[in-house]
């Protein structure tokens, strides 16, 4: 079995799966008569097919270690997802290997926190979301055809281990 040690989330190491965000007032505008600001999200409509679906996720927390047994992607949308309540996030990614499949030899693990938000590039290969230390709640927003197109999942004949350190 493989053990891959989480790295904190940051843009750049991020970077070959999506993008990483975060509300930041130097980006955003005033709105509302001066009374708000509004920043923009980084959702990539490029390959976006389908109805947008916003949605609440509540994710029930897990600790590290933990076993990741599928990956799963979604070919015609990007998918975003940012915390509500969630202080804490595991997001765990592979590349695609040349056979289509997830690459879990290459997987990375990333922890987000509070104020952090991802946003998976259409087709990569993503576990599912992980609440840390506590259930949180996420929003989610994709594209869906409602067909069986939407998701497709991977289940890994050897789970692949998320831990807080090496073995």
């Amino acid at each position: 079995m493989s053990t891959v040690v989480p790295r904190p989330l940051t843009s750049k190491g991020f970077a070959p799966f999506g993008k990483v965000f975060a509300f930041d007032p130097h980006e955003a505008r005033p709105v509302n008569d001066g009374n708000a600001l509004r920043g923009d999200l980084p959702f990539d409509f490029t390959v976006f097919e389908g109805q947008p679906r916003l949605s609440l996720f509540r994710v029930q927390a897990q600790t590290l270690p933990l076993r990741v047994k599928a990956f799963e992607r979604h070919p015609h949308s990007s998918q975003m997802f940012y915390p509500i309540s969630a202080r804490a996030f595991l997001v765990v990614m592979a590349p695609r290997a040349s056979d289509g499949s997830p690459d879990v030899a290459k997987a990375e693990a990333f922890i987000g926190q509070a104020g952090q938000g991802v946003l998976y590039r259409p087709a990569v290969w993503h576990a599912p979301m992980v609440a840390l230390d506590a259930d949180g709640d996420f929003l989610m927003l994709i594209g869906e055809q409602d067909t069986s197109e939407d998701c497709h999942v991977e289940p890994l004949s050897v789970p692949l281990r998320i831990s807080p350190e090496p073995l």
